[in-house]
């Protein structure tokens, strides 16, 4: 019986995306920058919060992270306007 192989998301490279991230996002669909940056972090975030519905997804090791891997930077680097921005986008 042949094993199967999974391959690794592209997403577990980028700044701030540990595999349990990376993990969630692909269970959206996301396996790309191109694909985060496309959704973007806020719907990202709600897509992954839908999924897990019982769970708490943290917005600094979620939504700040996203944005943070698309930007290049720690989420906590963010200034707060821009933390502010991301939780309204994902309506929090």
């Amino acid at each position: 019986m042949k094993k199967l192989q999974f391959q690794k998301s592209h997403l577990s490279g980028l700044k701030n995306i540990g595999d349990t991230v990376a993990q969630r996002l692909n269970e959206i669909g996301v396996y790309t920058k191109a694909e985060l940056q496309h959704l973007g972090p806020s719907e990202a975030y709600r897509q992954m919060k839908a999924n897990y519905p019982n769970r708490t997804l943290p917005v600094c090791y979620y939504l700040y992270s996203l944005e943070g891997a698309l930007l290049d930077c720690h989420w906590d680097d963010l200034s707060q306007d821009q933390k502010l921005t991301l939780r309204q986008d994902a309506g929090l």
